[in-house]
């Protein structure tokens, strides 16, 4: 199996990630915080340490502030339901991921909230100048992710945290934690959610949110923590507050590992590898009259994701020749951005999507090449 399906779950993970998820069961397998024994304080080490790597990461101070949530999906819920009040603005981008258009639309509807979408360019880009038309006294957030999971596009968070006044801003960086480098103070973000299981390398089941200095939410499940058990309260201290029942410890032990693994090789390393996969595949696909590749031309102005139509091939259809024939791993449809394939002018029969990661290699794009260049050029065979 050739893998180019990273920007849904990375494969492989490193073999540092599967030893720390293994000796954390065999070894430590105890409810962190909840008890005194050493088995329980060890599990509550990984813990912490998983909050302080994941805080060094992204540039936050106070590590207390990293919640941890089960993927970036319940972490948006928690920033928007634990923010947002009636009659708030809120203002996002014609880009977004379901995990963003879902919850806001069902605040809309059941919370009065208001929602401004501003249109992206067909190239997938957005206007920091068309956000800025957007804000009004009253907008409470912006919500904007970092990089299409459609197109791949980075969007130009410096340039709309400089004009967002009074507004916070909303990181989703499902598709850039572990990609491009993340620095919430130099990029002015007030809250960033990210899931694990993508480019940081982790397992599925953890992701969370970074909250900046002074930024407070009203907890999406409270419960019980470990701490001030006397109390039927829940906790106000960072991050029990936001931070209820047991959490998914092995699971953090395979993102610390996950995210130790991406700063010992280097982010800029992996960047330079992934833009050259990037190149390769993109300067392949020019080649073939039939394709038409959709988002920035730039390698430099996007993360490793390329999607593409084949004319006269419906999307699934050449995911699962490629799949079949081939042992290539991409993903077709719609990919739970509908908005964002309106945008681009591929809806409603969505994209095939190949998201490179830092374990492909050069051979592996050209295997995909040559098998899209096989699948068109027999057309018939395929009928």
């Amino acid at each position: 199996m050739i893998y180019f399906d990273n920007a849904a779950t990375s494969f492989p993970k490193p073999p540092a990630v599967i030893q720390a998820m293994a000796e954390f069961m065999a070894t430590t397998s105890a409810s962190p915080g909840r008890s005194g024994h050493r088995m329980a304080l060890e599990a509550g080490r990984v813990v912490f340490e998983t909050r302080e790597t994941v805080a060094e990461l992204f540039n936050v101070a106070d590590s207390s502030r990293i919640i941890f949530t089960i993927n970036v999906t319940w972490a948006l819920n928690l920033v928007f339901n634990g923010l947002l009040k009636p009659q708030d603005h809120v203002v996002t981008t014609s880009l977004e991921h379901n995990s963003v258009m879902r919850p806001l639309t069902r605040l809309v509807k059941h919370r009065g909230i208001e929602l401004t979408v501003v249109p992206a360019g067909a190239d997938g880009i957005v206007d920091p100048a068309q956000v800025a038309l957007a804000l009004t006294p009253r907008t409470r957030l912006i919500v904007i992710n970092h990089a299409s999971n459609v197109t791949g596009s980075i969007a130009p968070i410096s340039a709309i945290s400089q004009i967002k006044g009074q507004a916070l801003l909303a990181v989703d960086a499902a598709q850039s934690a572990g990609s491009i480098p993340i620095d919430m103070n130099r990029l002015g973000i007030d809250l960033l959610a990210f899931t694990g299981h993508k480019a940081l390398l982790g397992p599925t089941g953890t992701g969370g949110v970074c909250l900046a200095p002074g930024i407070n939410l009203e907890p999406l499940v409270t419960g019980g923590t470990g701490s001030r058990s006397e109390h039927e309260e829940h906790p106000d201290f960072f991050p029990d507050c936001l931070e209820a029942g047991t959490p998914n410890t092995i699971g953090l032990a395979g993102l610390r590992a996950g995210v130790d693994f991406i700063r010992h090789t280097g982010l800029e390393k992996i960047r330079e590898h992934e833009q050259a996969l990037t190149r390769r595949l993109m300067d392949g696909l020019a080649e073939i009259p039939e394709i038409t590749v959709y988002g920035p031309a730039d390698p430099m102005a996007k993360v490793p994701l390329v999607s593409i139509t084949v004319a006269g091939f419906p999307a699934d259809e050449i995911c699962l020749r490629l799949d079949r024939d081939f042992g290539v791993a991409t993903r077709g449809g719609l990919h739970c951005a509908p908005r964002a394939h309106r945008t681009i002018g591929t809806f409603p029969h969505g994209t095939i999507r190949f998201s490179l990661g830092l374990f492909n290699t050069f051979d592996e794009i050209d295997v995909a090449l040559a098998a899209l260049r096989q699948i068109v050029s027999h057309r018939q065979s395929y009928r």
